[in-house]
């Protein structure tokens, strides 16, 4: 009796120890799909051709002559480091072209395996460039002609640095008022900025368009996208700490709005979003009245894709960008 006892306490030790180990192997697994990168913007492989004095805007509703006003000639490439970790990071910087010493600048970021060539990136720009903003449309880490440091992306929680070493380049090298800068990112990119904004209160704005609001719920949407069970969330959450030493919910989305206080914030996605879920908006917003933010302003869009309502709504989405930044910084 004793003989069989041990054999069934042994053959369940195994079966834990077999279970936790292929718990383990397939969260490292989910973890390498989610955050890999790729610096050569895999988003849009037509985009490597893309610069500010040229890029492929796939826009209907505009004539050629109208394409052509987004087109941004006078255009400088710009290196700087991130905050806190040096890494050196590549830009575009483009001069308001009236009185670029005094005019209101705006930061453009752009989402996971994206870089500053990306067309919602480059047209954003060219709509604020139109209106006598400065840009400064920057490669995070691991992305684009900036440094690649492991080839992944840290939810943020990094990357984070990366914008606000845009914003000191501006403060410090271009003595840009701090209350004249704000923030654009698109998906990721505006998880990432929201991040930025929450940990530097001198940031005067931001202006996010589809990002998600929890890591966690994020990761857990990820593995659904996957057809993978969601129960792999923590354990792709650990091995971004075991592989990477990134502690990806060390910071949110949803954390850093609640700093916004009197700060504008504008939220914008699609409601067919089908890669980053709308219902993040509705999140954000909430986590920012429930902290007291008195300026948040939100734009849902009905029957858009993901960062596409600048595409599907153009010129609302330009006249809403404009009032907003010229609202925020002046100009």
């Amino acid at each position: 009796m004793k003989h069989w006892r041990r054999i069934l306490v042994i053959g369940a030790i195994t079966l834990i120890v077999v279970g936790a180990v292929a718990y383990v192997a397939l969260g490292a697994v989910i973890y390498n799909v989610v955050s890999t990168t790729n610096a050569q913007c895999s988003g849009n492989p037509e985009a490597q051709a893309n610069n500010p004095a040229a890029y492929t805007l796939n826009q209907p509703a505009l004539s050629a002559e109208a394409k052509a006003a987004y087109e941004m000639p006078a255009y400088e490439e710009v290196t700087f480091p991130s905050r806190g970790d040096g890494l050196s990071l590549n830009a575009w910087y483009i001069p308001a072209v009236e009185n670029p010493e005094t005019a209101p600048a705006v930061i453009l970021v752009h989402g996971l395996a994206g870089c500053k060539r990306s067309t919602q990136i480059l047209f954003a720009a060219g709509m604020l460039h139109n209106a006598g903003f400065t840009t400064l449309l920057i490669d995070m880490r691991d992305h684009g002609d900036s440094q690649v440091e492991d080839g992944r992306f840290a939810g943020g929680t990094d990357e984070y640095r990366d914008v606000l070493g845009a914003w000191d380049w501006l403060v410090n090298e271009k003595q840009m008022p701090p209350e004249k800068i704000g923030l654009l990112g698109t998906s990721l990119g505006a998880a990432t900025v929201l991040i930025a904004f929450g940990e530097e209160p001198q940031v005067a704005a931001v202006w996010e368009d589809s990002s998600y609001a929890d890591i966690d719920v994020a990761i857990s949407a990820e593995l659904t996208r996957y057809n993978l069970p969601t129960f792999f969330a923590p354990s792709a959450r650990m091995m971004g700490n075991v592989i990477a030493g990134d502690d990806i919910g060390s910071k949110s989305p949803l954390l850093a709005i609640a700093t916004a206080g009197d700060r504008p914030v504008f939220i914008t996605h699609g409601t067919a979003d089908r890669r980053l879920s709308v219902q993040y908006a509705a999140d954000l917003l909430a986590g920012a009245q429930a902290a007291g933010a008195t300026n948040v302003q939100s734009w849902i869009v009905e029957g858009s894709g993901h960062v596409n309502a600048m595409f599907d709504q153009p010129e609302e989405y330009e006249r809403r960008l404009i009032e907003f930044f010229q609202m925020a910084l002046g100009g």
